[in-house]
């Protein structure tokens, strides 16, 4: 476990992604911990996770806060009401209920990454490395992806990063990676907060598996906080992606032969799209590079 939260804990602050997506996922395939208290032991462990890399984003002024105001104003009242849902509506008898639920949140996610590296791709201009003037900022919309998150969040622990992060790129195209993952990193602890007190009031976190995890996850988060608040993260992307859908479609539990047959097609899948990818977006950087020597 501490082993895994060293790998999660890497990738939550390299991109602002994995936390729910990766660790309960993890905990539910690899320790046979329920799926109800594999989510509200990973919120938990979020919770503590999160201020170790939003504050190195913080540091480092790559937080964009009225964007962060905004988002706040419906995901921590929503992931509240997530968590209820998931312990007092759905609860451990529905445990394949929450796997499904689970599993379609990560389809959803490694989805909206791949559209996000399309887009990247696609662009024919310089990365983005200004911030992003607050006053762009949308209210209604971003509250509209505070309160969808901040449900999903409460009743699945996945959608802190995974997810909003996703949406925010699509609806502020001119956040650069580095503003993104630190405004997601610093939204997310309020966020994540809500539904942790809403696990601990209704659900079950387990205090020996938060412990074990967060003993490899700390110094990791911190590390990968500090190489993205200076680097691009545009390759781990793609490697997140496929962890997210292979995660996804171990949750819907196929049979061995169908799940093995799934694997081999992703992979195929996954070497293609990447391929295309890279020379979509080397193709783009030429063009970019002829026109400034121009």
């Amino acid at each position: 476990m501490s082993l895994a939260g060293v790998i999660v804990g890497f990738v939550i602050g390299l991109t602002g992604m994995g936390g729910g997506a990766l660790m309960t996922p993890v905990l539910v395939i690899f320790f046979n911990i329920s799926p109800a208290a594999a989510v509200s032991s990973d919120v938990v462990t979020s919770l503590i996770l999160k201020p170790f890399g939003g504050s190195v984003h913080v540091r480092n002024r790559t937080v964009n806060w009225r964007l962060v105001k905004w988002l706040m104003v419906t995901s921590i009242p929503c992931a509240f009401v997530g968590a209820y849902l998931l312990d007092r509506v759905i609860g451990e008898d529905g445990a394949d209920t929450i796997k499904r639920l689970l599993g379609g949140a990560l389809i959803v996610a490694a989805g909206g990454i791949v559209v996000k590296l399309v887009l990247q791709a696609r662009r024919k201009t310089a990365p983005i490395v200004e911030m992003m003037d607050p006053k762009l900022v949308k209210p209604v919309p971003t509250m509209v992806i505070g309160a969808v998150g901040g449900l999903i969040v409460g009743m699945t622990s996945v959608g802190s990063g995974s997810l909003i992060i996703v949406a925010l790129t699509l609806l502020y195209p001119r956040l650069s990676s580095r503003e993104m993952v630190g405004t997601d990193l610093v939204q997310a602890i309020p966020l994540v907060g809500a539904a942790a007190l809403g696990h601990a009031i209704f659900g079950n976190p387990k205090i020996d598996l938060i412990a074990s995890v967060l003993i490899g996850a700390i110094p990791a988060v911190v590390i990968g906080a500090q190489l993205s608040s200076r680097a691009s993260d545009r390759y781990i992307r793609p490697i997140l992606c496929a962890t997210l859908t292979i995660s996804a479609l171990k949750l819907f539990e196929p049979s061995k032969n169908a799940f093995n047959g799934l694997i081999l097609g992703l992979a195929i899948a996954f070497v293609i799209g990447f391929a295309i990818y890279a020379f979509i977006d080397r193709a783009g950087r030429t063009m970019l590079a002829t026109a400034d020597d121009a």
